[in-house]
Order: structure tokens, then C-alpha cells, then sequence
């Protein structure tokens, strides 16, 4: 007898009482995500880790052995998804980031791995895939699709291709195509992407959308027809109206940094889009995010705050997720069949979990959890990924330049928006001082390098950036450095950034605040320079300590780290650096940081 129709015939024998269930939830609340309904007083029964049976009485199902769990006073919510995620952004491995965010009411999380991709490559994916498989919740895999984001503008520590999508695609776990970043190579009909999307699409799978413009003209109309059935970058209200439109779901994301929903949902409740279109998720949520705010219970208990339903934005983080993968056989709902996956809650419109059931399972309680994760070891190549051809010297931090002293010169400079991904492409005058430019306290104007760390060729890429706000002689530096992930270092002194490269190659990769030529906050994280596999609350308190180096810096920006990570991303405008030169990505093309 096969393992499904043995499963069938458990289901069907429980729901008549011919069997026994193993679990049974009394007296709830059931929020029917599949009929929008609240109904009270209802029984769920669970057998192999899957819902028998709902309804007003399941004391047929309850034997000697049955737990019975009294949920009088509780909904009972599915199992909170989060549709699109990059558990690398927590600095924490997959069973970490798990520890986290199941007490919050997390069954199910939809992983893109396209950092440990950019410096590992199919290796790197295949470590997460594995792990992933090991957890007490569904933890999916999308196949990272643009590994380099941007083909000819950077260079990462890996490549994938078809080939690699290909056969990822035949493995368990994997559950589509993750975010298509490269839309300009989409709509100029990029073979490389188009051959990627058509291997997604020939094994029944989805491909996620990024599309990083506010252009909705051919451009957005021809990335639509590429196939992507899914986006997260749109931040106005008229991008959530253009891709729901052209079939593509909307993901409103309410990450540690990007916080989307607020305008996105307006799309609903003003104009009365219908939600299912919608999808809630995190897309980056850092460690202290998780440990003292929470996961999809937070984006949950935000978008009730902005105005949604509290059943619509339940069905938004379950049953919209599910059917978005294919799932809703599986996950998405309670009902008959599905996984049973159940949240306990008091109060819908200020979410809590007070216990979690992921796979028939009580997983956790009151906010601890009641079962061990996995005990993983991880190979001696994840943890050597930082490689410098030398030490690095404040010489080779200098801007150059061919002006005379005293001459202004016209400088490119990166123009941080605080809460968003996008940058400025600013312009500005700076003054030339003996062969150099350097940075302006006053004027908010610091250096930003990018050194490269893959295949130790000792190049450093110099330009500038504002909007960091330091007051100090500074550096931060970090090897979280989106998507390549080279080393990022932002400062205002030339020694303090120095310092700060080589703190982490000494500690084999993480975030490092340097003031005064002193080292005040780090967070190392040796696991491709990206990750820890210390518990969350360790990380977190060695992320606030960077946190706080960059307030004692001058900096008051929400998740300057974040903002940081974001600087060498060449997929999203309006100005980037890369290991190969200052990126206009309005336009795609290099520009020179001077115009001397």
C-alpha cells in the first residue's frame, strides 16, 4: 500500500471513528480562510501530522491515547506562511531562523537562497535545500535565478545557469523560481533568463518577480510576458494596481527595513482590488526584527493596523500564499487532508500565538518552544569565504583624482533613502585636495569601497555616498553586501576603514563598526561571511551592538545595516557599486565616480 492511500484511509477512518486520532483540538474558534467565515465551537482532528476532520463534535475521534488540547476561548488560525523570504537577511542559519519565528505562529516559509548562491553557487543552494528538509515546519526552496544579479556589471563568488536551474528543479524541496531581478534582461529577451523561466515552467513550478522600475510602459509590459507570477518591489500604490492587472500576484512586503504595506494595501481597501491577488510577506527580516517584534504575526498585526480585515489579512499569509505555489492541498487552511498546521490565538487584532501546531505537532507554547531542531554541522568550506589578497592599508581607500587642488569636480554619489531599497543618483561639487577627494562630515558625504573577497584579487572600488548622517571618524563595513556580497565599507576615515576590512577577514565575515580607529560593535558571521549558527537572540544582541555603533557614529537611520547591505545591489535604481565601477541602473551602464 502506498504512503498516500495509507494516509487517505487513516483520514477517512478517523473522520468516521473507526480509528482514533492522535491529536484533537477542542471547542475554537475556526477561521475558515477558504469561506471567510469565523465559526465557533468547532473540533479539529489530526492523524499523521494531517487534518481528518472539522466540525461541531470530533469526540468520535478521541481515544486512550489521544492528546486532547482545550482551545476554548481560541481561534484557530492556519499556520501563518511567509511567501517570500531570504533567511540569510535574520544572519542566521535555517534551523536558527526556524527557532525564531515558529513561537510566533510560522508552519511554512518560502526561501530564496540567492546569497549563499552569489558566493557558493549550486553547492551553496544545495546545503540550504538540506537543512530546510530537516525542520518541524514546511521551510520551501526557490532556485535562486540571477546568480550575478546583473551579468557584466559585477562579479560574484559563483554563477548559476539553465543548466543549474534544471536540475535543481528535480529536487525535493525546491518549490519554483526565485525572484527574476535582472527585468531589463527579461524584457530584452536575455537567453540565459528566458531559458531559466522556461525550465521553471516545464516542471509546473513559479517564478518569482522582481520588478525594480517605476516604468510601466513596454518595459514592465514585456517583463509581464516573460512569465514572472509574482512581485515584491512595487512601493506606489499604481505598481499594485499595473502587476494585478496583468496577473501577476502582488507580494506587500513588511520586512525589518521595507515597509510596503502600507501603501500596497490601499489598492484594496480604496480601490477595491480583489485581495486574493494579494500576498503578505517579509522578503528581509533581521535578527532583533525576529527576536523582539516577531515574524509573519508582525506583518499580520501591521496590516490590521493600516486598515485590513483581520480574515483578509489571515487569508493574505495562508491560503493566498498556498494556492499561489500549488499548495492548497497540502497547507493554506484547516481543513480535511492538510498538514495540520494550527495557531492558537486570542485576539485576531492583536495576534499572539499561544500555541503552535506545524505537522500535527505542538511545536511551541506561550512563546517557547517545546520540541529540539536538528543538530547540524556545517563542512570547513562555508566558514573560509572571506579571501584578501592583503592586508588592507588607509592608502587603499583614497579617491583619486586629476583636478588641481582646490578645484571642484563633479562627483556621482549614492544617495541612501531611508526605509527603501532604491537609491538617488546624486550630483554634488566636491573639492579636489591634494590628488584626492575625501570625506565632508558637513555635508553628510562619506566614502563607500567595495573590496573584493571571493578570489582575492585586491581590487578596491572607491566611490561616495550620502545620507548615512555620521558625525565621527567612522567605518562600517560589512560581507553581507547584496548580491554579490563582496565587502561593503562606508566611513569617513580612511584608518577606520582600513580597520574595519580587515576585522573581517579576520573573523571570517559578518558587520563591524569601527570610531576613533577602535572596533565598537560586530556581529561575525563565518558561514559564507552571510550567516551565524548561534541562536537568534545571540545574534541579535551582537547585531545591536553595530546597531548602536552606528548611533554613536551619528547615525539615526532605521536599520542602517540594511541600508548598507543594499548599496552594491546593481538590480535596483537609481545608482549602485560594484567591484567593477560606480553602476547607474536607471540606465544600465558604469559611470566614473568624478567627472575630473
Amino acid at each position: 500500500m502506498s504512503s498516500s492511500i495509507k494516509l487517505t484511509r487513516s483520514l477517512v477512518d478517523v473522520a468516521m471513528g473507526r480509528a482514533h486520532a492522535d491529536l484533537v483540538i477542542r471547542g475554537g474558534k475556526w477561521v475558515s480562510v477558504q469561506s471567510g467565515e469565523i465559526i465557533p465551537g468547532t473540533d479539529v482532528a489530526v492523524v499523521d501530522g494531517h487534518v481528518a476532520y472539522v466540525g461541531s463534535d470530533a469526540s468520535h475521534t478521541i481515544g486512550d491515547k489521544t492528546k486532547v488540547v482545550d482551545a476554548e476561548g481560541c481561534y484557530l488560525v492556519p499556520g501563518l506562511l511567509d511567501a517570500h523570504m531570504h533567511v540569510e537577511s535574520g544572519m542566521v542559519t535555517v534551523t536558527e531562523f526556524v527557532r525564531a519565528v515558529a513561537v510566533c505562529g510560522t508552519t511554512g516559509m518560502f526561501v530564496d537562497p540567492h546569497e549563499i548562491a552569489n558566493v557558493f553557487g549550486l553547492k551553496g543552494v544545495k546545503l540550504m535545500v538540506d537543512e530546510a528538509q530537516k525542520q518541524p515546519i514546511h521551510v520551501w526552496v526557490q532556485m535562486p535565478s540571477c546568480v550575478p544579479s546583473s551579468p557584466g556589471f559585477e562579479t560574484p563568488g559563483a554563477s548559476i545557469g539553465p543548466k543549474e536551474v534544471s536540475e535543481a528543479m528535480k529536487w525535493k524541496g525546491i518549490i519554483g523560481l526565485g525572484e527574476m531581478m535582472n527585468f531589463p534582461g527579461v524584457f530584452k529577451s536575455d537567453k540565459k533568463l528566458l531559458d531559466e523561466m522556461s525550465a521553471t515552467h516545464a516542471a509546473g513550478k513559479t517564478i518569482g518577480g522582481h520588478y525594480a522600475s517605476p516604468d510601466l510602459g513596454l518595459p514592465f509590459h514585456g517583463y509581464a510576458a516573460g512569465g514572472a507570477e509574482d512581485d515584491h518591489e512595487g512601493t506606489r500604490l499604481e505598481d499594485a494596481v499595473a502587476r494585478v492587472r496583468q496577473g501577476i500576484k502582488v507580494m506587500l512586503r513588511y520586512g525589518s527595513a521595507w515597509h510596503d504595506v502600507s501603501i500596497g494595501i490601499k489598492a484594496i481597501t480604496e480601490k477595491k482590488l480583489d485581495s486574493r491577488r494579494f500576498i503578505l510577506c517579509t522578503d528581509d527580516s533581521h535578527a532583533a526584527t525576529l527576536t523582539e517584534e516577531g515574524h509573519m504575526d508582525r506583518v499580520l498585526r501591521h496590516a490590521i493596523s493600516e486598515g485590513l480585515n483581520p480574515m483578509t489579512a489571515i487569508q493574505m499569509m495562508t491560503i493566498n500564499s498556498a494556492e499561489h505555489f500549488g499548495l492548497t492541498k497540502e497547507m493554506g487552511m484547516i481543513a480535511p487532508g492538510r498538514w495540520a498546521d494550527v495557531v492558537l490565538v486570542k485576539d485576531l487584532m492583536n495576534f499572539k500565538a499561544e500555541m503552535v501546531i506545524a505537522k500535527g505537532q505542538i511545536i511551541a507554547e506561550n512563546g517557547k518552544l517545546m520540541i529540539n531542531l536538528p543538530a547540524l554541522k556545517y563542512p570547513k568550506w562555508v566558514t573560509k569565504s572571506v579571501h584578501l589578497k592583503a592586508t588592507l592599508k588607509p592608502q587603499d581607500f583614497a579617491l583619486r583624482t586629476r583636478a588641481a587642488n582646490g578645484s571642484e569636480v563633479d562627483a556621482h554619489v549614492i544617495g541612501v533613502i531611508e526605509n527603501q531599497a532604491p537609491t538617488r543618483h546624486l550630483k554634488m561639487k566636491v573639492i579636489a585636495q591634494d590628488g584626492e577627494v575625501k570625506s565632508d562630515l558637513k555635508r553628510d558625504l562619506a566614502k563607500i569601497a567595495l573590496v573584493e573577497r571571493h578570489r582575492a584579487t585586491g581590487k578596491v572600488t572607491v566611490g561616495l555616498v550620502h545620507g548615512f548622517e555620521f558625525t565621527r571618524n567612522c567605518a562600517v563595513g560589512s560581507t553581507v553586501a547584496h548580491d554579490s556580497h563582496h565587502m561593503l565599507v562606508v566611513g569617513t576615515d580612511d584608518e577606520c576603514m582600513a580597520i574595519a576590512a580587515n576585522e573581517l577577514a579576520k573573523c571570517g565575515g559578518g558587520q563591524v563598526v569601527v570610531m576613533n580607529g577602535q572596533v565598537i560593535g560586530l556581529v561575525n558571521l563565518p558561514i559564507a561571511g552571510l550567516m551565524s549558527n548561534e541562536h537568534t537572540d545571540i545574534v541579535a544582541k551582537k547585531v545591536a551592538s553595530v546597531l548602536e555603533g552606528f548611533k554613536m557614529c551619528g547615525s539615526e537611520l532605521n536599520n542602517p545595516n540594511m541600508q548598507l547591505s543594499l548599496l552594491g545591489l546593481v538590480v535596483i535604481p537609481e545608482l549602485r557599486i560594484s567591484d567593477k565601477g560606480l553602476v547607474d541602473v536607471t540606465n544600465f551602464d558604469f559611470v566614473s565616480v568624478l567627472d575630473d
